[in-house]
């Protein structure tokens, strides 16, 4: 199974546009928040985001995708203070917060690849499990 780590670290990797970065592995939570940022969303606000809000939205935004739309490849949320990605992956999500300055055509399909291929490390290892 792919570590958590490793995906926040190659998020972070992308720049300074990265505010945020959380990951959603079996049940198992990591959030990291670069220092320094403006505008900062509470920590505990942020977990039950992770936990509630994000596995939500993806639940029902995959299905609506599934019925005609080709799927659901990820969601992007403009909060007044900055956008948050969402990316399912096979063993949870990816969330990453995003300065309102940036390129977001950029940095989303930046993201969308370190997710995929990250994620693709964990498929195999599950399929083996026969999940």
């Amino acid at each position: 199974m792919p570590d958590p780590e490793t995906l926040v670290s190659q998020c972070f990797e992308l720049g300074e546009a990265v505010r945020y970065v959380a990951v959603l592995q079996d049940g198992e939570l990591l959030m990291r928040q670069r220092t320094g940022i403006a505008d900062a969303s509470a920590g505990e606000s942020d977990r039950y985001e992770e936990l509630l809000v994000n596995p939500t939205i993806l639940t029902l935004a995959r299905r609506r995708g599934d019925i005609d739309c080709g799927g659901l490849a990820w969601v992007l949320i403009r909060y007044g203070n900055f956008f948050t990605f969402v990316h399912p992956t096979s063993t949870g999500h990816l969330s990453v917060g995003i300065e309102l300055d940036a390129e977001l055509d950029a940095i989303t399909a930046a993201l969308a690849r370190t997710a995929g291929n990250w994620d693709a490390g964990a498929v195999p290892a599950r399929r083996r499990q026969g999940q």
